[in-house]
C-alpha cells in the first residue's frame, strides 16, 4: 500500500502517524497516535480532510465491518506502518456514525437470535435426554418389577449421564437392549446395596471385590426380578 489518497480497490486511505507532525491546511499539531489524510504531498488532519464526522472502527468483527462499510457512504481504511514488516497494515475502518450504529444493532440482533436457537436448541436435547431416561427407567422396571421406582430412576439416570462413558451411552443401551439394561442394575446393587465400596477402600482389587459380592448382588438382583 502507497502513501497516496487511495487503497486498492479505490478506498481511501487514513494513516495512523507514529510520530508528531502537523496539518498541512490549519496547521493544527498532530500528536504521535493522531489520523492523517495525505492529499498529494499533503497531511491533512480530519477537520481539513472532512472526514470528522466519522467513528473509528477498530479491525476484528467480520460481520461488524462489513455492515458498517455497507451502509456508510463515506469509509477509509486506517493503517499504521509495520516496523517488523515493513508494510502498511489495515487497523480498522472509519465509518459513519449511523452507519455503525444500524450495523451494531443488527449483529446484536443476530447474537440474539443465535443465542435464542442456542436455548431452544439445549432445551430440546435436555427434554430429549429426560424422555431418554425416563424411558430407559421403564426398561428397567419391566425387567425388574420388584424395583423401587425411586431405585430405579436413579439406575437410569446414573446409566444415562450426558458425556459419560456409562453402559446408558451405549448404542446398545439406547436400543434398550436387556443384558445392557441387567448390566446397570447390576451395578447400582453392587455399590449400593453391598460392601463392595468398603472393600474397595480397604484396598482390594475391583475383580476380587466383585468377586466377595456376587452373591449379595445375585439375592437383590433375583428379589427385584421377582424369581
Amino acid at each position: 500500500m502507497s502513501d497516496g489518497d487511495a487503497a486498492q480497490g479505490g478506498e481511501l486511505v487514513v494513516f495512523w502517524i507514529r510520530s508528531s507532525t502537523s496539518c498541512a491546511d490549519c496547521g493544527a499539531d498532530l500528536p504521535k497516535g493522531s489520523l492523517l489524510r495525505k492529499q498529494g504531498e499533503k497531511g491533512l488532519c480530519m477537520s481539513c480532510a472532512d472526514l470528522d464526522h466519522l467513528a473509528f472502527l477498530g479491525r476484528g468483527d467480520a460481520a461488524l465491518t462489513r455492515r458498517s462499510r455497507k451502509y456508510s457512504r463515506l469509509s477509509a481504511v486506517v493503517v499504521e506502518w509495520s516496523r517488523t514488516r515493513k508494510r502498511y497494515e489495515r487497523q480498522g475502518l472509519l465509518v459513519e456514525e449511523e452507519a455503525l450504529a444500524r450495523a451494531q444493532e443488527e449483529c446484536l440482533a443476530d447474537a440474539d437470535l443465535r443465542e435464542a436457537r442456542r436455548l431452544r436448541s439445549e432445551a430440546r436435547r435436555t427434554e430429549l435426554d429426560a424422555d431418554y431416561v425416563d424411558e430407559f427407567a421403564r426398561h428397567i422396571r419391566e425387567h425388574y418389577p420388584r424395583c423401587p421406582e425411586e431405585e430405579a430412576t436413579h439406575i437410569a439416570e446414573h446409566a444415562c449421564r450426558k458425556h459419560s462413558r456409562r453402559v446408558g451411552r451405549t448404542a446398545a443401551a439406547k436400543e434398550f437392549d436387556p443384558e445392557t439394561i441387567r448390566l446397570a442394575v447390576v451395578a447400582s446393587i453392587r455399590h449400593r446395596h453391598t460392601r463392595y465400596g468398603d472393600l474397595l477402600t480397604r484396598g482390594w482389587d475391583r475383580y476380587d471385590a466383585r468377586q466377595a459380592v456376587e452373591a449379595d448382588v445375585w439375592r437383590v438382583e433375583e428379589k427385584w426380578a421377582g424369581t
